[in-house]
């Protein structure tokens, strides 16, 4: 066992933040980057006049929209542990592009909107991030204007969810009253507005405020005292074997705006969430992420991150091992060797030539079309292949054909490179090959237009087919005649038939005349 690559491990804390749009999330990823010493200052979101775009969101289209779209990349020093932030788009329309992040972290964070409570995109997040069993820690965020009372935040936690929500942190007041937060965990007061070390009040072994302290004989913070005996009475307990399962979340309250409680909760989360811990690999083993053997996969492909240099990245989760510059790899899909001289880490659009990465970490590698979503790469002779990688099946789909018929390559090149990103998923007619896409949300296709006109000059036609039922169907068994108006007949890019059907009823329809077929949603 090497002793040196065990202790970078467990320094490693990587995770993703999952919200609703607008909830605060770029905003309280900066603030984290600000306690990092990354940034110098919080840039606003949406702050367009200025240009003081937010550091994690760099795509063009985000620039304008104001939202994350695709899912970036942070990494931080703070306290001695190493931490990586995977930014996730919040968007209602969000792409698969996220559902493949959450497959790559430790944790996540779900900020909250504590006046709006849980929103349908969180619902839909939380769930695929419950489905891995890692834990997860609440931010209730937006402390500085008026809110639903925390009790209701806290039940709607166990109601909608059907997770336990522990208090770390509770506040005294909220918008125009807010005064602070009484910090259960650390046993002290927060004073809301004031910076510096005297923010923090101590409080003695009952919970009470000295009687000198003004605040504690104020309304607010006698009402707070109220809670704060009810939550310890009735509440939840503080269970960390519930939290590392994903069964309990620790909940904190404050305001990524105003950078209030944001340390408090980074200071909670860097001790409570977990090291990198071990995969299942080749179906049936498991491997430590202290194996001194190399490995990882591939979660995400993103093209032209830098605008001044045509580049595509490949985006590594380290598994195991140590990354280092100039390392030989094998390509588990293809058994091709690869040299890894070139490997970046980010922090979003100013990337650092990495020179040593250990598990945990996400490294992208400049990749020349080698790497595909889900790919596989170890270092030695053992080879080491990681599960695939959750594919969902579109539903929303488009014809697409190249407005300038004299710019018929950038409209190819653009649309191989934007497909093997797993930006958009393509299909083409069975009988006239003409081109199909598919996605998961509405803004796929927007992405996918803008960044064809804006990275590949090349302006696209699409007409909407409107809401499908994709169902492949076994070649053998395929029939051409078999297809009509109300289930079009394509192929996926890798050649294999399937049906778009109109609705669940078209499909009742297919399977009533033709009862020996076999239908499945996925390959």
């Amino acid at each position: 066992m090497d002793k040196e690559l065990e202790d970078k491990v467990k320094k490693r804390r990587t995770f993703a933040i999952i919200s609703h749009p607008d909830a605060g999330k770029t905003t309280i990823t900066e603030q984290m980057l600000l306690f990092g010493g990354v940034i110098r200052k919080a840039g606003t979101v949406k702050a367009r006049k200025t240009g003081n775009y937010a550091t994690s969101d760099w795509m063009e289209i985000e620039k304008k929209r104001g939202i994350s779209v695709t899912s970036s990349v942070m990494q931080f020093e703070y306290q001695g542990k190493r931490i990586n932030i995977l930014d996730t788009p919040g968007h209602q329309d969000f792409s698969e592009d996220t559902y493949r992040t959450l497959m790559a972290v430790d944790a996540a964070v779900m900020v909250i909107d504590s006046a709006k409570g849980i929103e349908p995109q969180t619902k839909k997040l939380f769930k695929v991030v419950k489905q891995r069993g890692i834990p997860i820690f609440t931010f209730m965020n937006k402390l500085d204007r008026d809110g639903r009372p925390p009790l209701d935040l806290i039940a709607e936690l166990e109601d909608l969810l059907g997770i336990e929500g522990v208090a770390m942190d509770w506040p005294i007041g909220s918008g125009q009253t807010l005064k602070g937060l009484y910090d259960i965990a650390n046993n002290r007061v927060e004073l809301y507005h004031k910076d510096g070390a005297d923010r923090f009040i101590a409080l003695d072994k009952d919970g009470k405020l000295p009687d000198s302290e003004p605040l504690s004989q104020d309304q607010q913070f006698q009402e707070t005292l109220d809670e704060i005996d009810l939550i310890k009475e009735a509440g939840n307990k503080f269970d960390r074997e519930k939290i590392a399962l994903g069964d309990q979340t620790p909940v904190f309250f404050g305001s990524a705006l105003t950078n209030f409680g944001v340390e408090t909760f980074l200071n909670s989360f860097v001790n409570l969430a977990p090291a990198p811990e071990s995969h299942t690999v080749n179906e049936d083993e498991e491997l430590e992420p202290d194996d001194p053997q190399f490995s990882g996969f591939v979660f995400k492909i993103q093209a032209n991150m830098n605008p001044h240099h045509r580049d595509r990245i490949a985006f590594v989760r380290v598994g195991s091992g140590e990354f280092k510059k100039g390392l030989d790899v094998t390509l588990a899909r293809t058994g091709k060797p690869i040299r890894l001289n070139n490997a970046t880490e980010f922090m979003s659009s100013e990337r650092v030539q990495v020179s040593d990465a250990v598990a945990g970490d996400i490294v992208g590698l400049y990749d020349t079309g080698n790497f595909q979503i889900g790919d596989s790469i170890y270092s030695g002779k053992r080879k080491i292949v990681y599960p695939p990688l959750p594919e969902f099946t579109p539903e929303l789909f488009m014809r697409v054909t190249a407005k300038n018929v004299m710019k018929q390559k950038s409209f190819h090149k653009g649309m191989n490179q934007l497909v093997q990103e797993g930006t958009i998923q393509l299909y083409r007619n069975y009988q006239t090959d003409e081109y199909i896409l598919g996605a998961v949300g509405q803004l796929q296709f927007e992405v996918f237009k803008f960044r064809m006109q804006n990275e590949y000059n090349s302006e696209v036609e699409m007409t909407s087919i409107g809401h499908r039922v994709a169902r492949w169907i076994d070649p053998d068994q395929l029939d051409p005649s078999m297809s009509n108006m109300r289930n079009l007949l394509v192929k996926d890019r890798y050649g294999n038939p399937l049906f778009l059907f109109e609705n669940e009823f078209a499909e009742r329809f297919f399977k009533d005349k033709y009862p020996d077929v076999k239908l499945t949603e996925k390959l």
